[in-house]
C-alpha cells in the first residue's frame, strides 16, 4: 500500500541571529559539468492558452510552532519572495488547535502565534490568508465563532476557510496521524459534519468560501473504499459536501529519490482532470464554481537543496497551468532533519523555505543563521519574476525529459519562458521555436537560478532562441515582442462544450471585443503538447467540429482574427472528453472491484450486440505511460508499452449474437493517477461503454 505519511511537524529551537539578504545575490561556481551534444529542442505556443495567474498563486505555510511567524524579518522574506497566500495554523495541528484561547492540547504551541499576530504578519507579507477550522477535536460554533471574530469583529475580511486537515488520516483506512475525537471516522461523517461547518460559518460571513479536504487523485487513499461509505473518500465527500463547499483541498508529497520527484511533476495534468472529473461527476449541479487549492507540497530528498528548488518551481507551474488558485509549499520554518549531501551541497532535510538555525541532536551538525534562505526560497522567487497575476499559462514543451519548459504571456504582450534542467551533471543547450509570437530583436532579460547559488542573478544576454542551461538550474528568460499589441481584439471568452459524442462536439464562446479593426473570424485550435492543430473557424461564437476520436481528450483554444490580420490572445481552454458510440455491436463495462492505492483488480465484462463472435480480441489504449496489467484471467493478456490486448479462450471463444457475453479480469498497477481508459474496441469495433 503506497501511501502519504505524515510529515515532522515539530521543531527544534530556532538559534539567535539573521543573515540579511539583498537583491544583490551571489552564485558559487558549480562543479565542471559534461556538456550535452545536440542542443534540446523548446517548443513555447502562445496560442495555447492556459490557466490565467491568479492573485492567490504564490502560497507557503505558517505554523503555531513558530515563535518567528510573526516576525518582521520573517515577514519582509516572504514579501521579497512574492508570497500572496498564508496558511494557518499549521498542518495537522489546525485538527487539535483552539483559536479563542490560542492553545493545542497535545502539541508545542509557541508564543507570539496566536491568529491576530498571524494576521499582521500577513498584512506585512501582502498576502491572503487560509485559514483551516479545528475538525478533529473542534465544533462547527467554535469555525462559525472565529469567522466571526475575523470578519466582524476585526474586519480582517479572511475568506478561504477549509474544514480540516488530511483527515482521512484518522485511521479510517488503517493509518492514523490525524487528531479526530469522532466515533464515527468514515468519510461519510466527515462529509456530513462539512455540511454543518459551512452552514455555521457562513452564516456569520456569506462571503467566505469553505473548502473540503480530499486526497491528491493516484495517492493514498485514492480508490480505496472502506466502512460503509458509498465510494472512495473523494467521491463520498463531494456526494454529500460538494452543494455546499466552494473548493476542495488536496495535498501532494510525490516522494522518492530526486530523480524520481522531478520526474512526477509529469503526473500534474492527468491528476487535476481527474480530479476535476470527481467533482464534475459527484458534487452536483453547477460544480464548475468549485476550485482547487494544494496547501501542501514538499520532496523526501533535497529538501533545503537544488532538487527542492527544481521540484518548487516546476511543480508550481504545472499546478497553476491547470487553473489550480494556490499552491503552498510546506513549511515557513520546519527544523533539521536527515542530514545528507546533494549534488555537492549540504542538504539540512528540513521542510522549510528558511533555515530554523538549529543542530542535529549530537551538535554535530548545525544550520546556517536563523532565516537564511533555502533553495526552495530562491525558486520561489524565481516564480514570482516568472508568473505574475494576470499573466496567462500558454504550453510550452521540450524533447528531452530532463528539461521542462514552462512559459506565460503578460498583458503588455511580453513572454517569460521558465526552463528547469533536471539534470544534476549535464549542460544543455537549448533552440527555443516561438508559434504565436515573434521577439524582438534584443537579448532578453535572463534570471537565473544554479546549484548552490545564494539567489537569483538577473542580467541581460544571448538571445531569445538560444542559451545553455547549467546542470540542476533554473532560467527564466523575458522576452519583448517585436511588435505592439495595440489594436488587437480582445480574447475570446472561455468556450463550453455542448453536444459531446464520439466523433463530434459543438464548441461555443463568449465574443471578443473588438480592437482596431472589425473581428473577421474565430478560429478553433486543438492543444497537441505545444503544437496548436487548428479545428476549423467560423464567422460566429460556435463551431461543430467532427472527425474526434472515441474516448480522447481534447484540450482547446479560441482565437479571434480581426479584418486587419491582427490576432487576440488565446481563450482560456477548454478540456473536454468524447464518448464512446450510442450505438455499436458491442459493449463493455470496466469496472475497479477493489483498490490498495497503488494497485486494484478489475472486471471487464463484453457484450456481443451484433451477430455471432467465434473468436474474439479485446484492446485498449492506457492513457498514461505508468498503468499496466500485471495478471489477468479468462483470457489470454498482454500489454505492450500502453496498448493492452486480451484475446478469448477455448471456453469463451463464442459471443451469441444479441447479448452474447463474457467477464475477464485482471490485477492493475499504477505509480500516478489512475486515469480509466476511454474506449475499447472489439475486434477492431469501437463498442460503447456502459
Amino acid at each position: 500500500m503506497r501511501r502519504i505519511l505524515p510529515r515532522v511537524r515539530r521543531w527544534t529551537a530556532y538559534a539567535a541571529g539573521l543573515l540579511l539578504v539583498t537583491t544583490a545575490l551571489a552564485t558559487v561556481d558549480p562543479p565542471a559539468a559534461r556538456a550535452a551534444a545536440d542542443p534540446v529542442a523548446v517548443t513555447v505556443n502562445a496560442r495555447a492558452g492556459l490557466a490565467t495567474v491568479p492573485d492567490t498563486a504564490l502560497g507557503v505555510n505558517h505554523a503555531i510552532w513558530d515563535s518567528q511567524l510573526g516576525s518582521a524579518e520573517t515577514s519582509d522574506l516572504l514579501k521579497a519572495a512574492g508570497v500572496k497566500m498564508l496558511r494557518y495554523p499549521g498542518g495537522s495541528y489546525a485538527d487539535i488547535y483552539h483559536w479563542e484561547n490560542h492553545t493545542a492540547p497535545g502539541g508545542y504551541v509557541a508564543p507570539d502565534t496566536d491568529f491576530d499576530t498571524f494576521m499582521a504578519a500577513a498584512r506585512r507579507v501582502g498576502a491572503q490568508p487560509m485559514i483551516i477550522a479545528n475538525y478533529g477535536t473542534g465544533t462547527p460554533a467554535e469555525a462559525a465563532a472565529w469567522v466571526r471574530y475575523a470578519n466582524v469583529t476585526k474586519g480582517y475580511g479572511a475568506k478561504f476557510w477549509t474544514v480540516g486537515n488530511e483527515n482521512y488520516g484518522n485511521g479510517h483506512y488503517g493509518s492514523a496521524w490525524e487528531a479526530d475525537d469522532h466515533p464515527d471516522k468514515s468519510a461519510t461523517q466527515y462529509a456530513r459534519l462539512v455540511v454543518e461547518y459551512a452552514d455555521a460559518m457562513k452564516a456569520v460571513d456569506p462571503s467566505i468560501k469553505v473548502g473540503a479536504v480530499l486526497t491528491m487523485p493516484g495517492n493514498w487513499p485514492d480508490g480505496i473504499t472502506a466502512g460503509a461509505d458509498p465510494g472512495p473518500w473523494n467521491q463520498t465527500v463531494l456526494s454529500i459536501a460538494g452543494p455546499k463547499i466552494d473548493f476542495v483541498d488536496v495535498h501532494w508529497y510525490p516522494g522518492g529519490t530526486a530523480a524520481e520527484s522531478l520526474a512526477r511533476t509529469d503526473q500534474l495534468p492527468d491528476a487535476a482532470w481527474l480530479l476535476r472529473q470527481q467533482i464534475a461527476r459527484y458534487a452536483g449541479p453547477g460544480a464548475d464554481r468549485i476550485g482547487i487549492s494544494l496547501t501542501e507540497l514538499n520532496v523526501d530528498t533535497g529538501r533545503t537543496t537544488a532538487p527542492g528548488a527544481l521540484f518548487l518551481a516546476d511543480a508550481y507551474s504545472g499546478l497553476l497551468e491547470q487553473g489550480v488558485f494556490t499552491v503552498q509549499w510546506w513549511n515557513v520554518h520546519n527544523g533539521i532533519g536527515s542530514v545528507s549531501e546533494v549534488a555537492g551541497q549540504t542538504d539540512y532535510g528540513d521542510f522549510g523555505l528558511l533555515s530554523s538555525g538549529g543542530c542535529t541532536a549530537d551538535g554535530e551538525v548545525c544550520e546556517p543563521p536563523f532565516d537564511t534562505p533555502f533553495a526552495p526560497y530562491h525558486a520561489l522567487s524565481m516564480m514570482n519574476l516568472f508568473a505574475r497575476a494576470g499573466d496567462q499559462f500558454v504550453r510550452a514543451g521540450t524533447d528531452q525529459p530532463l528539461v521542462a519548459a514552462h512559459a506565460v504571456r503578460r498583458p503588455d504582450g511580453s513572454l517569460a519562458v521558465l526552463l528547469v534542467n533536471k539534470d544534476p551533471d549535464t549542460a544543455y543547450p537549448v533552440a527555443v521555436d516561438y508559434a504565436g509570437f515573434t521577439p524582438a530583436d534584443e537579448a532578453p532579460t535572463v534570471h537565473t537560478l544554479t546549484n548552490g547559488a545564494t539567489g537569483v542573478s538577473t542580467g541581460r544576454s544571448g538571445s531569445a532562441g538560444a542559451r545553455t542551461l547549467p546542470p540542476y538550474s533554473l532560467t527564466t528568460l523575458v522576452l519583448r515582442p517585436a511588435s505592439g499589441s495595440a489594436g488587437r481584439p480582445g480574447a475570446p471568452g472561455r468556450p463550453t462544450a455542448g453536444a459531446v459524442n464520439d466523433r463530434t462536439a459543438t464548441i461555443s464562446w463568449s465574443a471578443a471585443t473588438p480592437g482596431a479593426a472589425p473581428i473577421a473570424k474565430y478560429e478553433v485550435y486543438r492543444q497537441r503538447g505545444a503544437v496548436s492543430e487548428q479545428l476549423g473557424e467560423t464567422a460566429g461564437t460556435s463551431l461543430s467540429v467532427g472527425n474526434l476520436e472515441p474516448g480522447a481528450r481534447y484540450t482547446v483554444n479560441v482565437l479571434a482574427r480581426d479584418t486587419a490580420g491582427r490576432v487576440s490572445w488565446s481563450s482560456p481552454p477548454l478540456t473536454f472528453a468524447t464518448g464512446s458510440p450510442a450505438a455499436s455491436a458491442c459493449a463493455v463495462r470496466f469496472h475497479s472491484d477493489t483498490d490498495w492505492g497503488n494497485g486494484y483488480v478489475a472486471t471487464v465484462e463484453v457484450v456481443n450486440t451484433g451477430p455471432d463472435v467465434d473468436g474474439w480480441t479485446l484492446t485498449w489504449t492506457w492513457p498514461t505511460g505508468w498503468q499496466q496489467v500485471s495478471s489477468g484471467w479468462n483470457g489470454t493478456w498482454t500489454q505492450t508499452g500502453r496498448d493492452v490486448r486480451v484475446t478469448s479462450t477455448a471456453d469463451n471463444r463464442r459471443l451469441a449474437a444479441d447479448g452474447g457475453s463474457t467477464s475477464v479480469g485482471f490485477v492493475g498497477a499504477y505509480g500516478g493517477p489512475n486515469v480509466p481508459p476511454g474506449a475499447f474496441r472489439l475486434n477492431g469495433t469501437v463498442c460503447a461503454v456502459r
